[in-house]
C-alpha cells in the first residue's frame, strides 16, 4: 500500500487531499468520539466495532454524507486492524482495554477545548476494583453497539515540529504557576504555530492528578495537540495491581499507551512503568525490591500487551516510517546507568522487533538532558539491562521542572532549578523533514535561542569547596552540623587565577546542553592560542566519572547553596516559612542548603586544561561547539590571571586612611 493511497475516503468523497505546508497554523477541532449505545444492553459481545469517518462538519457525529476512511489503524491495546473500504473495523474484546484510533498521517483526531486529543474509549466493565484517591475508572458496563472515530484532514504536512516536554512534574498549584511562567511562556513567546504537537514524556504531574485540568488548560494556549505519556508520578499510588494503576489517568486523560502518525513518523507512546511491581519483575537480578520492600515499588518494563502492540504496529506500518518511541523511564541512561528500576528491563526485545527501522527513543524521568548517539555505550548497561551499545538515538529530554523546581528564584520569579547534569529547565524541539529524519534542539526556558551552554572554570579552590560541602551532604541529617561547612561566599572567584591555580590544574569548562558524541568543541583565547577541549565522558564503554574534577562549576555553585530555604516571615502561615520541595516534605526555615540534585558528573561537559605559563592579564575565551547537523553554537567568557588574588572585600583600610573633610562652601 503506497503512502499516497494509504488513507482514502470511501467512494462518496473520493481520494483524500494531503496538505504539505509545514508552516500551516492548526485551527481548533473540538469534538469527541461517537459512542452508540447498544439496544440490547447487557449482552456480551466478542468484538468491538465501529467506523473511522471524515468529520466534515466537525461535530464528532457521523452524518450520512460523511464517508468512512479506509486503511486507518484501530487498536484494542494489543491487536491492530486497518479499516476496510467503508471505514469499518472490528477487534476482539479484552476484559480491560482502551479502544483507540491511531491518528493517520495527513489527518487529525479531535481534541477538547484544551487541545487534549479525543481518540479513545475506555472499557472496564466492573470499573476499578476499589475506590481510588483520584477517582479511578467508573464501571463502563457492556460494550456499546459501536465506537466511531471522527477525523479531519490536517493542515500539517510531512514536515512538522514537535515540542517535547520532559518531567513537567508539578506537585502543587504554585509549581503549575512556575511551569506557566517558564516553559509555557517561552514557547508562547516563539509565536503562533511554533510547534505542531506537544509530547509530554511522563511525570506530567507530581502525584496529584487533580492538577491535570488546570495544567492541560495552560498548555492548551500553545495551540497544539497534547500527546501525553504516563509516568511514575502519574499513576494511582493506592492501586494494588499494575492493571489498575493507570485507571485515574485513563479517566482524566486517556489511554496509557497508544500511537499516532504525523508525516512520515509513527509516534509509539509506551507506559514502561510497572506499579506495583511483583514476581514477574523480580526475575532479573537487582529487582528483589519488588518482592521484599515494605512499600509498593515500581519497575521499568514493557508489558506483554504493549510488546504485542508494537509488533503488530511494526508489521502494519510502512517500512520507511520512522518510529519515535515516547516513554517515561529511559530505555537506558547515563546518569542512572547502574540502577535497575530506572532503566527498562526488556528493552532488547523491543530493539529486536524494530531492528531494521529508523527509530528514536524519547524519555524523561532522570531530570537530565542526554543526547545518546547510535553506538554509544557505558560500562554498567550490560549488567543492568543487557544492552551493549545503542542501536539508534536515545534522547532523555531534560525537564520542564528542571531540578524539581529547586533553587533560588530568577528574574522571572521562577526557580533556577538546574537539573542533575546542570542543564536549565526547558524543552526539546524536534523538527521532522519529509523523510522522517529529525533535528533536535534544546530551549532553555526564557533564556533565548542563543543559550546553549554554561561556561566556567574548575579551579583547585573550587574542587576543595565542592568536596567539603558534599562530604557534609553525605552525613546523616540528624547528626551533622545544621550549618554547612562552607557557603558560596567561601569560594574564591573562579575566574581569577593565580600562578598557583594554574600549576595545580585549572580547567575552562563548557556544559553544552544538547551535545552528543559527534559534537566538536574548540576553545580560542584572544591571544590567538587554541587549547584542546576534551569531553569528560567518551561513551565508549567506560563507567561514569564522578566528583569535583568532573563537575560543572557553573551549575554546582548554584545548586550547593540555595538561599530560598531561609525565607521566613511573621505571617503565621506555616506553609510560607522556609522552602518545601517535592510533595509531603515539610521544611521549616533553615540556613541556605544544597538542593537535592547536584551536577557531580556529566555526559555533555567539555574541559580545557589551561597552560601553566599564562601571562598576567585579562583573557577572553571563545568556545565554539558544532553539533552533528553542522550547526555552530558560540559563547565567550572573560577570565583573569593575577600574581596574587585580590581581597574580595571592601578595602576599609584604604578608605579609612583619609577623611572626607568638612564641606567647603563659598
Amino acid at each position: 500500500m503506497t503512502r499516497s493511497g494509504m488513507y482514502v475516503c470511501a467512494a462518496l468523497l473520493g481520494p483524500a487531499v494531503f496538505l504539505a505546508s509545514a508552516e500551516a497554523q492548526q485551527t481548533p477541532y473540538i469534538a469527541d468520539i461517537e459512542v452508540i449505545a447498544a439496544s440490547d444492553e447487557g449482552v456480551a459481545r466478542d468484538s468491538v466495532t465501529g467506523h473511522v469517518f471524515n468529520d466534515i462538519n466537525r461535530d464528532g457525529v457521523r452524518q450520512a454524507e460523511e464517508a468512512g476512511v479506509s486503511g486507518v489503524m484501530v487498536s484494542n491495546g494489543r491487536e491492530i486492524v486497518r479499516t476496510d473500504a467503508s471505514g469499518a473495523y472490528a477487534l476482539p474484546v479484552r476484559d480491560d482495554m482502551s479502544v483507540f484510533v491511531i491518528q493517520p498521517s495527513g489527518w487529525r483526531v479531535p481534541t477538547n477545548a484544551h487541545w487534549v486529543p479525543q481518540f479513545a474509549y475506555e472499557h472496564k466493565p466492573e470499573g476499578s476494583p476499589k475506590p481510588l484517591r483520584f477517582g479511578g475508572l467508573a464501571p463502563t458496563g457492556a460494550l456499546p453497539a459501536a465506537i466511531n472515530f471522527p477525523i479531519i484532514e490536517s493542515e500539517i504536512g510531512d514536515t512538522f515540529t514537535c515540542g517535547v516536554l520532559g518531567d513537567v512534574q508539578t506537585y502543587t498549584h504554585t509549581e503549575v504557576s512556575f511551569m506557566r511562567d517558564s516553559s509555557v511562556d517561552d514557547m508562547i513567546d516563539r509565536g503562533e504555530g511554533a510547534v505542531d504537537c506537544l509530547v509530554a514524556v511522563g511525570d506530567v504531574v507530581g502525584d496529584d492528578l487533580g492538577l491535570i485540568p488546570r495544567l492541560s488548560e495552560i498548555w492548551g494556549t500553545v495551540g497544539a495537540t497534547q500527546w501525553w505519556v504516563h509516568g511514575n508520578h502519574d499513576f494511582d499510588f493506592d492501586a494494588d495491581s499494575d492493571a489498575d494503576s493507570a485507571d485515574s489517568w485513563r479517566n482524566l486523560y486517556g489511554p496509557n499507551y497508544y500511537a499516532f502518525e504525523m508525516g512520515q513518523v509513527t509516534f509509539v507512546i509506551l507506559d514502561n512503568v510497572v506499579y506495583p511491581c511483583a514476581g514477574d519483575d523480580a526475575q532479573m537480578p537487582g529487582r528483589e525490591f519488588c518482592l521484599e520492600d515494605e512499600r509498593k515499588r515500581y519497575n521499568a518494563r514493557i508489558t506483554d500487551n504493549q510488546m504485542a502492540f508494537v509488533e503488530a504496529l511494526n508489521a502494519l506500518t510502512d517500512e520507511d516510517h520512522t518510529f519515535v518511541f515516547a516513554h517515561h523511564i529511559p530505555f537506558v541512561s547515563y546518569v542512572d546507568q547502574t540502577t535497575t528500576a530506572h532503566q527498562t528491563d526488556n528493552v532488547t526485545e523491543l530493539y529486536a522487533l524494530v531492528e531494521d527501522r529508523h527509530a528514536l527513543s524519547l524519555s524523561g524521568h532522570t531530570h537530565t538532558l542526554e543526547n545518546l548517539a547510535p553506538g554509544d555505550r557505558f560500562d554498567a548497561w550490560t549488567e543492568a539491562v543487557n544492552v551493549e551499545a545503542l542501536p539508534f538515538r536515545h534522547i532523555v529530554a531534560g525537564a520542564v521542572s528542571g531540578g524539581w523546581y529547586n533553587g533560588d528564584l530568577d528574574v522571572h520569579g521562577t526557580p533556577m532549578s538546574l537539573g542533575r547534569l546542570g542543564a536549565p529547565r526547558g524543552w526539546v524541539e524536534l523538527n521532522f523533514d519529509e523523510t522522517g529524519d529529525f533535528r533536535e534542539q534544546f530551549h532553555a526556558a526564557n533564556m533565548g535561542r542563543e543559550r546553549a551552554m554554561w561556561l566556567s572554570v574548575n579551579t583547585p579552590d573550587f574542587r576543595a569547596w565542592f568536596d567539603a560541602i558534599n562530604a557534609w551532604r553525605r552525613e546523616p541529617r540528624a547528626e551533622r552540623d545544621p550549618v554547612p561547612p562552607v557557603s558560596l561566599y567561601d569560594l574564591p572567584d573562579v575566574k581569577i587565577l593565580t600562578p598557583q591555580d594554574l600549576a595545580a590544574q585549572s580547567y575552562i569548562t563548557a556544559n553544552i546542553f544538547m551535545a552528543d558524541s559527534a559534537t566538536e568543541v574548540s576553545l580560542t583565547l584572544n591571544t590567538g592560542e587554541v587549547i584542546e577541549m576534551v569531553r569528560t565522558q567518551e561513551a565508549e564503554g567506560e563507567a561514569a566519572r564522578i566528583g569535583a574534577a568532573y563537575a560543572d562549576p557553573f551549575a554546582t555553585q548554584r545548586q550547593l547553596v540555595v538561599a530560598r530555604y531561609a525565607i521566613e516571615s511573621r505571617s503565621g502561615t506555616p506553609n510560607t516559612q522556609g522552602y518545601q520541595p517535592y510533595s509531603r516534605r515539610g521544611g521549616s526555615p533553615m540556613v541556605p542548603q544544597p538542593q537535592g540534585s547536584v551536577a557531580d558528573r556529566n555526559i555533555h561537559l567539555w574541559r580545557a586544561l589551561l597552560p601553566t605559563d599564562l601571562d598576567e592579564g585579562v583573557y577572553v575565551a571563545t568556545i565554539t561547539a558544532t553539533d552533528r547537523h553542522g550547526e555552530a553554537m558560540m559563547d565567550r567568557m572573560v577570565f583573569e590571571v593575577r600574581a596574587e588574588r585580590p581581597d574580595p572585600n571592601w578595602r576599609a583600610d584604604v578608605w579609612n586612611a583619609f577623611e572626607n573633610g568638612a564641606p567647603v562652601r563659598d
